[in-house]
């Protein structure tokens, strides 16, 4: 019996506070995040508010394609 996708994946949540400026002076690099989720009910994007420790604060961390 073959195996279908795996139900639950594996996704990087990246900030999109830092991507959205850019590596620039203030940021030093841009904050990511490894996480699972159930593509059975979340089949769209996921975002979480995370902390970014380039930001110094709580910002939304986006799901990017590996």
């Amino acid at each position: 019996m073959a195996k279908g996708k795996e139900v639950r994946v594996t996704v990087i949540l990246e900030c999109t506070n830092c991507v959205r400026k850019g590596v620039n002076k203030e940021s030093k690099g841009i904050s990511r995040y490894i996480t699972q989720k159930n593509r059975h009910n979340t089949p769209s994007r996921l975002e979480l508010k995370k902390f970014c420790p380039y930001c110094y604060k709580h910002t939304i961390h986006g799901e990017i394609k590996k």
